[in-house]
C-alpha cells in the first residue's frame, strides 16, 4: 500500500522523483525567439491536451530564464528529439552558453527554430499559462506541424535516457497512440 504524502517533509521530493520516474517520457526540446535572438530548453512534461481545437501544453519552471525571454514574443515549437540527439538535449538541458552554436535550425512559421533531425515538431501561440506550484503549465494553440522523420524518439526513463529496446524487448509496434488520439469516445477514458 502506498504512502500519503505530506509536504514539508524532506524525503517527498526524492520519493515523487523516484515513483514518477518510472514514467517514461519523451525529450523535446522547447523553442523561441527573444530580443536577443533564437532561445530553448529540453523539455520532458510536454504533452498533447486537445484534439478540438488542437492544443498542446508543456510545464517550465518558474525561474527558468529561457521561458522568461521567449514568453513575450507569445509562440513557441517544441522539438521532439530522435534517439541519436542526445547531444542536443544535453546541451539545451544546461542554462548558459549559446545553446544555438554548432545547432544546425530553420525558423518555423512562428519564427521559432526549428531544429535540424529531430523526429517532428509543433508550432504554436501561447493560448494561457498558468501558475502550478514551481512550475508553469503553458498552453499552446498549435498553427503549425512538421514533418515525420522515420526515427524513434529520445525517451528519458528513471533519471536516465533510455531506449526503446531496452523498454520492451519484444520491439514496438506503434498503432496505440494513434487509435488513442483519434477514438471518438475520448469520454471513456476515464
Amino acid at each position: 500500500m502506498g504512502t500519503r504524502l505530506q509536504r514539508g517533509q524532506p524525503e517527498v521530493a526524492a520519493r515523487y522523483r523516484s515513483v514518477l520516474g518510472h514514467f517514461c517520457t519523451g525529450v523535446t526540446v522547447v523553442t523561441g525567439t527573444s530580443a536577443t535572438g533564437p532561445v530553448g530548453f529540453a523539455c520532458q512534461a510536454f504533452a498533447a491536451l486537445s484534439l478540438d481545437p488542437p492544443l498542446v501544453l508543456f510545464c517550465p519552471q518558474r525561474t527558468s530564464r529561457s521561458w522568461a525571454a521567449m514568453a513575450p514574443a507569445g509562440s513557441f515549437c517544441v522539438n521532439v528529439l530522435a534517439e541519436d540527439q542526445r547531444e542536443v538535449s544535453a546541451v539545451f538541458g544546461k542554462a548558459g552558453a549559446d545553446k544555438f552554436a554548432g545547432v544546425a535550425w530553420t525558423p518555423s512559421p512562428t519564427g521559432a527554430p526549428v531544429l535540424d533531425g529531430v523526429v517532428t515538431w509543433v508550432d504554436c501561440e501561447v493560448f494561457a499559462v498558468h501558475d502550478a506550484g514551481d512550475h508553469h503549465v503553458v498552453i499552446g494553440s498549435v498553427v503549425g506541424l512538421g514533418p515525420v522523420r522515420d526515427a524513434r524518439p529520445l525517451l528519458f526513463y528513471r533519471g536516465r535516457y533510455a531506449a526503446q529496446a531496452e523498454l520492451d524487448p519484444r520491439g514496438w509496434s506503434g498503432g496505440v497512440l494513434d487509435t488513442l488520439l483519434t477514438w471518438q469516445r475520448q469520454s471513456e477514458w476515464s
